[in-house]
């Protein structure tokens, strides 16, 4: 077995890549999911049709969803499956077309009995982990950042539209089963830092493209004891590094999670076998993590944050389905408390649901953001995609809670999107210039 240490920028994270171990026949959750859903052994490389429990559209890929399945001439949607539409991308809509995509949504899921999730309800992702995923579930979606659901321990994954028209009726799919990579994490996190710099961390060990169809699966001592949030973060990044999924164990913590939504009854303990055989096992040491930046213009260029003071910022986004829960805002709100964002600094605040919203504000954290001078915008992807709602002007640089930072995402090529935690946004809104925020805590 070969161990190749792999150096990140001047941090002194001690992480490192192994070779692949099998060592059994044992499973990996995606080979454990995946065999259950279409009845058979299904294990990495192979072929299967699967049972698919959910399948969604969002409202800038599902009109063509919706325009394939009536071409197709399918009289219904896969009755035992569930599934749904959210207005969540482009929410209230900011123009003509896309208030008629919505009405073309709204149709559709009241003609074939699928939830909808109206404008204002939240992100697709966000509310897809708080009512619909449970742990073993099979789960699609029109979306790339549908893996975030792997934080519940189900198998989620982004579709083409065609794909997912097909899905809604039959209730099933075609599926390669992917390898996976073992994401071991040892140690604590130190104060300062979270599950983000954690994905930041391993997206840069890894690469834009370093597991690409394979499953990451995260577990070891700092998962443990990571909460469902920063769990829903991790899992909603796998994509970034290429991934088809991105896996939790479903545990306690899960448990106490789906009670606390108030569904209970969907729990279901889930873990990979001791003798699973991965791909390769990334080894990361929580405990010597520090707070991650990616910078302009992909994900996988990742430095930590002290390496970046002195670049100015004159944009801050907190929110977004990966960033936008109440542990992110209350994580926000704590830094921001007593202090003013930057003059020359907007703060944007983007809850990821309107349930989130309600337990902000009932926490007490909104009016710190507002009286730190946060704008706060409605629950929905908003500023993220560049559609409506802080869009940067030429030359101007956003600290986002985001996802991705590719050239012209929030809807300026000319601008430069970093990308960071929801303490380093925090703490560069406050400081004008992308900041450690250790130095704020």
């Amino acid at each position: 077995m070969v161990v190749r240490p792999i150096p990140l920028g001047t941090s002194s994270v001690y992480s490192q890549i192994l070779g692949r171990r099998d060592t059994g026949v044992g499973k990996t959750l995606a080979e454990k999911i995946l065999s259950e859903k279409a009845g058979t052994e299904a294990r990495a490389g192979e072929i299967v049709v699967a049972g698919v429990d959910l399948a969604f559209v969002q409202d800038t890929t599902g009109p063509l969803t919706v325009r394939q399945f009536r071409e197709a001439g399918f009289a219904g949607v896969f009755e035992s499956m569930r599934s749904a539409v959210f207005l969540d991308h482009a929410a209230p809509s900011p123009s003509r077309e896309l208030a008629n995509d919505h009405l073309l949504l709204r149709e559709f899921a009241r003609d074939f009995g699928c939830l909808l999730s109206d404008v204002g309800a939240g992100i697709s992702h966000q509310v897809v982990a708080e009512s619909l995923a449970r742990p073993g579930d099979l789960v699609v979606g029109s979306d790339s950042h549908t893996v975030t659901a792997g934080g519940l321990g189900a198998f989620a994954c982004g579709m083409g539209s065609t794909d997912v028209a097909v899905v809604l009726h039959l209730g099933k799919s075609w599926f390669r089963v992917p390898g996976s990579i073992r994401v071991s994490v040892t140690g604590r996190f130190a104060q300062g830092v979270s599950g983000k710099d954690l994905v930041l961390q391993v997206i840069g060990l890894l690469g834009a493209d370093g597991a690409t169809y394979q499953a990451l699966e995260f577990g070891g001592e700092a998962i443990e004891t990571m909460s469902i949030s920063q769990r829903l973060t991790v899992a909603n990044m796998a994509i970034e590094a290429g991934a088809k999924a991105g896996l939790f164990g479903s545990d306690e913590l899960t448990r106490e999670y789906l009670e606390k939504q108030g569904r209970g009854q969907d729990y279901r303990p889930l873990e990979p076998d001791g003798d699973a055989a991965y791909v390769r096992v990334v080894e990361v040491d929580a405990s010597r993590l520090e707070p991650m930046v990616a910078r302009p213009h992909t994900v996988d260029n990742v430095v930590p944050a002290r390496e970046l003071r002195g670049t100015k910022v004159q944009q801050v986004l907190i929110g977004t389905c990966t960033n936008g829960r109440l542990e992110d805002l209350e994580v926000a709100a704590r830094i921001l408390k007593g202090r003013q964002r930057h003059p020359e600094t907007r703060l944007l605040v983007l809850p990821a649901s309107r349930r989130v919203l309600e337990a902000a504000l009932a926490a007490g954290h909104i009016r710190v953001l507002l009286e730190a001078g946060a704008v706060i915008l409605p629950p929905g992807c908003g500023a993220c995609v560049g559609i409506h709602q802080g869009v940067l002007g030429d030359g101007e640089g956003c600290l986002s809670t985001a996802n991705r930072n590719f050239r012209g995402r929030m809807g300026n090529p000319e601008a430069f999107i970093y990308l960071g935690s929801p303490a380093t946004a925090a703490a560069s809104a406050i400081a004008g210039e992308i900041a450690d925020p250790r130095e704020y805590w």
